[in-house]
């Protein structure tokens, strides 16, 4: 039995070193999450065992947590970089299938017809909003700046405040706001499901999502010309590297002094 609980401590051990390393892969991915591997003992017993003799068979993974805890803030001086300073995530709809995913990556880009989008290609979403810059609807839609203006001029640039208003400026001088970016939160942050890229889906865990205007509530402020690094911290990450490696070697180690004490009663026995 010994062998088969020193087996899954070394299987635990291999996939914390995966989730490590996968950490350590993304320390410069932006808007990425690190993940924790939390892990439960197994315990052989039955309904007349006596608690005080009841052996241990090993561990197993209980869960791969996400932490979700702000990176660092770095500035960029590029208009279409925004970071989230404080909770939610940006929306974005997959040009083809419409799908609704989420992200911490507000590394955008405008392209020729006027949609934003994010640096994937998917669109990004916003409410509509007024001449004063007020959303007109709590449902959001593809951003689309016009690139000419009612009179006829061409768009020459755009900005992003801390609410998350889109602005148009056109070669006129004139100024029109566009939309407002809209930021989505979960009752169940941890629920979410990464799907690469930095993005993540809904799932039941996570309940559906709830969208809102930057900085009101939960929802966190817009920082444009900034962008969220991974909250991956190397030292740390090292640290736990280490002591994953050490796990994996103490139980390939109870291995052979399994294997060498089971020789030693086999020669007894001769």
């Amino acid at each position: 039995m010994s062998f088969f609980t020193s087996l899954s401590g070394m299987r635990n051990a291999e996939t914390d070193l995966r989730v490590i390393s996968n950490n350590i892969a993304n320390a410069e991915t932006a808007g990425f999450k690190k993940s924790n591997a939390q892990f439960s003992d197994l315990v052989a017993t039955g309904g007349a065992s006596d608690p005080r003799t009841t052996p241990g068979i090993g561990a197993a993974v209980s869960a791969i947590s996400q932490d979700f805890g702000l990176g660092q803030l770095e500035q960029t001086g590029r208009v279409l970089d925004i970071a989230i300073n404080g909770d939610g995530f940006i929306a974005t709809a997959d040009g083809i299938s419409g799908d609704i995913t989420f992200t911490r990556n507000g590394n955008l880009q405008l392209i020729a017809t006027g949609e934003l989008q994010d640096a994937n290609g998917n669109f990004v979403q916003a409410f509509p909003v007024d001449a004063t810059g007020a959303a007109t609807s709590a449902v959001p839609a593809n951003v689309v700046v016009p690139t000419i203006n009612a009179a006829g001029s061409a768009l020459s640039s755009i900005s992003i405040d801390a609410r998350g208003i889109v602005g148009a400026t056109y070669s006129d001088g004139t100024n029109e706001p566009v939309a407002q970016i809209a930021l989505a939160s979960f009752a169940a942050t941890g629920g979410l499901r990464p799907i690469g890229q930095s993005k993540w889906e809904a799932t039941a865990d996570s309940g559906a999502p709830e969208y809102g205007e930057p900085g009101i509530g939960n929802f966190g402020q817009v920082l444009s010309g900034s962008l969220e690094r991974s909250n991956v911290d190397l030292a740390e990450e090292m640290v736990s590297l280490l002591t994953a490696q050490r796990n994996f070697q103490a139980n390939a180690r109870a291995i052979d002094t399994a294997t060498a004490i089971s020789q030693t009663v086999l020669n007894l026995q001769r």
